[in-house]
């Protein structure tokens, strides 16, 4: 009986607090609240200010306050009279205007539902400045009482005969500097920076002269013949053949450039590389080994070593001038989606003892009843799942205990138990046993994580907590792919918008693109908001959430295109990987004359990878295999989603090449085993529950809920913010079966087989590029152009996938009567 009044206690205690918590976090209660706040700091506010202009008149006011006879000259009467009196003359003088003007601050921050820790700092310092202010101002207190308040000059007079006048001083005006280094981060190097400097563009110009050819072989030549003007110099070839080579002098170099202005003369030279001054450097050293080799009487080449510079190249100039290139400057002012976009949930743990010890002595039983001892039991909770590890007793097989999986589930009548025997490790074996009452992990608390926040990873997604109640974070970078899948209803689409949010979150839209696909038309639909920001597509498209079959293999192929095309940029610049060529480009030593670029990362994400591949099969299942396998290095990641994780789905080609796999529950083994490669997901219990395998471990993770009008908000914010003009363009691709974004109907362009290639189509009525290889003996690719080359003349309809294109000309009359019409034109 007393075990259960006290349990009984408990719960109320815990309800109080819980109710407390509730009215604290009830956004009602914070508006009555932070509205209170901010009249009352205009209410003080306005009093203070009265009180200025009529303290003396309101000094024999002050004591009669209950009388109703006296009144006051304060705006706000004898109530304003006696708080300012208080606050003014008996308190800190002047600097007590700070009080209203923080107050109706702190009531604005609570309104806007900003972060409690800003408030509590600006009070802080509000408060230690009203002690250094009211001191400072104490030496004036002799002219008029009201600039340092009663605290001030009490202050001002203790501190006098121990520190005398001008100690004082120096110790406050010690204070005011820490206070402007801290608040304000001031430097020397950053007062440095204020004061005037030369021109810089007069420094760059001077530095390129030094660096100019002219200079270079002015310095070779003088170990052979000083003051000696350099015309014509003979050198060697590869070959080892003698060739003329010009050298351009002085006053020809000073002449070229004389009409260009010193700007004009910095922005022509912006642009040369390290392969510039090195050629410089090689032909002066050839010239001085010729010119030795002459002196003795014969020719040969020397190797020379390479001196050493100061200045590594100009790159290093520019950097220290004008600074690294920020490919974030053509949106500079835009502003990421702030956390109060994000709804909060009550996310403590609340630890349920009973619960905790009943689980436990039913384990214990379960196993005892097969002969199986445990020497040790512990308990580890997560928002939905508890995780028991037992240690069994010496002698027990593993396998006796995975065996008992069912048996355990029906005596803690529980749904989705899981064994891990034995836990990765550890030496346990883990049981999983739902929570009675799940927490919901909520987008807010992942996003302002340490762990997200603070991660220098390249693409990190804050995808849910573990068991142990910690933010699951990972680099999407390394990964580099990711395949999903889940049945109907458990979290799949969730997961996909937290994976989107997350990446929203940290990367501006100049540093990532993506590229949507939505089968289902509905899932992705919200972030059409975010075109011109975040999106890609191909040209001359209307949507870039691309829906229609037809168009998703085009972008597929398209990326392909744009991953050639960056694999080459990589290879001029003689780097391995994105990250690195990045790199090199902020570091401007990557010429854009060149096609040298920023290379922002681009994420493919495919909401219904099932439906693709039943309308278009091998035509989207190669370029996706082809994009796994190669475009990790050069920044295209894939997320692709599914709900049947089939075989025929999720082919063996496409596994080997996603090694990042997130599983949400599955109703068989056989789907666990074909995502995962291992049983487990068809235990999960749902409702964002899901398994994540980045190779042998698997981690079970509760998904992080991001509800639609969470998504709706963050897609407004972004979209409310200045945009690029247009969404990032993707290369162009014209099929093999001639169909692309554009088509060309120039009559002088088209293939000598035109005419019979039409007419064959007309009397067959079936618009293939098949049958006009077998009428015809040609190739697939021209007979895949004749077919795009009749869709622009309007002899047959466009592409319709597997079928056949659709003639729109019935006979050969009408067929003669278009052609002739085209050449009257």
């Amino acid at each position: 009986m007393p075990r259960k009044s006290n349990a009984k206690t408990t719960e109320k205690k815990l309800s109080k607090k819980e109710k407390l918590q509730e009215f604290i976090n009830n956004r009602q209660t914070q508006t009555v609240v932070g509205l209170f706040i901010c009249l009352l700091g205009i209410y003080l506010f306005t009093s203070f200010l009265s009180f200025f202009f009529t303290w003396k008149a309101d000094q024999s006011t002050l004591s009669q306050l209950g009388d109703k006879t006296v009144i006051a000259k304060n705006i706000l009467g004898k109530i304003g009279a006696n708080i300012s009196h208080f606050f003014i003359y008996r308190g800190f003088g002047i600097s007590a205007i700070v009080i209203p003007i923080l107050l109706f601050f702190t009531g604005i921050y609570i309104l806007v539902k900003k972060p409690i820790k800003k408030i509590v700092k600006s009070w802080n310092w509000a408060l230690l400045g009203l002690l250094w202010n009211a001191t400072s101002f104490g030496f004036l207190a002799d002219k008029n009482p009201l600039v340092a308040g009663v605290v001030g000059v009490e202050l001002n007079k203790f501190l006098i005969p121990y520190l005398a006048s001008f100690g004082l001083i120096i110790i406050l005006l010690f204070g005011y500097v820490t206070y402007l280094v801290i608040r304000f981060k001031i430097t020397p190097e950053k007062i440095k920076s204020w004061l005037p400097e030369k021109k810089v563009f007069e420094d760059l110009q001077s530095d390129l002269q030094s660096t100019t050819p002219k200079t270079a072989v002015k310095e070779t030549a003088k170990t052979i013949e000083e003051n000696t003007p350099i015309e014509e110099e003979n050198t060697i070839d590869d070959k080892g053949e003698l060739v003329e080579e010009k050298i351009i002098s002085l006053d020809e170099f000073e002449e070229t450039d004389k009409p260009l202005t010193s700007f004009e003369m910095a922005v022509k030279n912006v642009t040369p590389t390290i392969k510039n001054h090195s050629t410089i450097k090689k032909e002066t050293s050839k010239e001085d080994t010729i010119k030795e080799s002459e002196k003795s009487g014969e020719l040969t080449v020397e190797q020379i070593k390479k001196e050493e510079t100061s200045t590594q190249n100009l790159s290093d100039k520019l950097v220290k001038d004008f600074g690294e290139f920020d490919p974030t400057l053509d949106l500079g002012n835009f502003k990421f989606p702030t956390l109060n976009l994000l709804r909060e949930y009550d996310e403590s743990i609340s630890v349920d003892s009973a619960e905790l010890e009943a689980n436990k002595n039913r384990i214990v039983d379960t196993l005892n009843n097969y002969k199986i001892g445990i020497a040790q039991i512990k308990a580890t909770v997560g928002p939905t799942i508890t995780l028991y590890e037992i240690v069994p007793e010496a002698g027990i097989r593993i396998s006796k205990i995975k065996n008992l999986e069912d048996d355990i589930a029906l005596s803690l009548s529980a749904l989705g138990i899981r064994i891990i025997a034995p836990i990765p490790g550890k030496g346990t074996i883990g049981i999983e046993v739902p929570n009675q009452n799940a927490n919901i992990v909520s987008m807010n608390s992942v996003i302002a994580s340490n762990r997200f926040q603070q991660s220098k990873m390249e693409l990190p997604i804050a995808m849910g907590k573990t068991i142990s109640n910690e933010t699951f974070v990972f680099d999407l970078a390394k990964a580099p792919h990711l395949l999903m899948a889940g049945a109907t209803g458990q979290g799949k689409s969730v997961g996909l918008n937290a994976i989107l949010t997350s990446l929203l979150y940290k990367k501006h839209p100049a540093e990532i693109k993506f590229v949507l696909v939505d089968p289902k038309k509905v899932e992705l639909t919200l972030f059409n908001k975010i075109e011109r920001h975040y999106l890609a597509k191909l040209p001359d498209t209307d949507e870039a959430i691309i829906t229609d079959t037809t168009k998703v293999v085009h972008t597929l192929n398209s990326l392909c295109i744009e991953m050639d095309n960056r694999y080459d940029l990589l290879k001029d610049a003689m780097v391995r990987n994105i990250k690195e060529y990045n790199e090199k480009f902020k570091a401007r030593k990557l010429n854009p004359n060149d096609g040298h670029k920023f290379l922002p990362y681009i994420v493919l994400v495919i909401d219904e990878f099932a439906d693709l591949i039943m309308t278009a099969g091998k035509e989207v299942e190669t370029p996706i295999a082809r994009l796994a396998q190669l475009a990790r290095a050069i920044g295209i990641h894939l997320i692709v989603a599914t709900q049947r994780p089939s075989v025929n789905v999720i082919t063996g080609i496409i596994k080997a090449n996603f090694p990042l796999r997130i599983a949400f529950r599955v109703t068989s083994k056989i789907d666990s085993r074909t995502i995962l490669d291992a049983p487990g997901a068809d235990q999960l219990i749902g409702r964002g529950d899901l398994l994540i395998s980045s190779g042998n471990d698997l981690i079970r993770v509760q998904c992080a809920f991001v509800d639609t009008p969470e998504v709706e908000k963050i897609t407004d914010f972004i979209g409310s913010q200045r945009a690029y003009p247009e969404a990032y363009q993707l290369p162009e691709y014209i099929g093999e079966d001639g169909s692309g974004t554009e088509l060309d109907n120039n009559i002088a362009d088209r293939d000598k087989l035109f005419k019979e290639a039409a007419e064959t189509i007309v009397i067959a009525q079936q618009g293939s590029a098949s049958l006009l290889q077998r009428k015809l003996k040609l190739g697939y690719n021209r007979a895949g152009r004749l077919i795009d080359q009749m869709e622009a003349a309007g002899i047959v309809g466009p592409f319709e996938g597997s079928k056949a294109r659709q003639v729109l000309i019935t006979d050969l009359t009408s067929l003669e009567q278009l052609l002739d019409n085209e050449k009257n034109k």
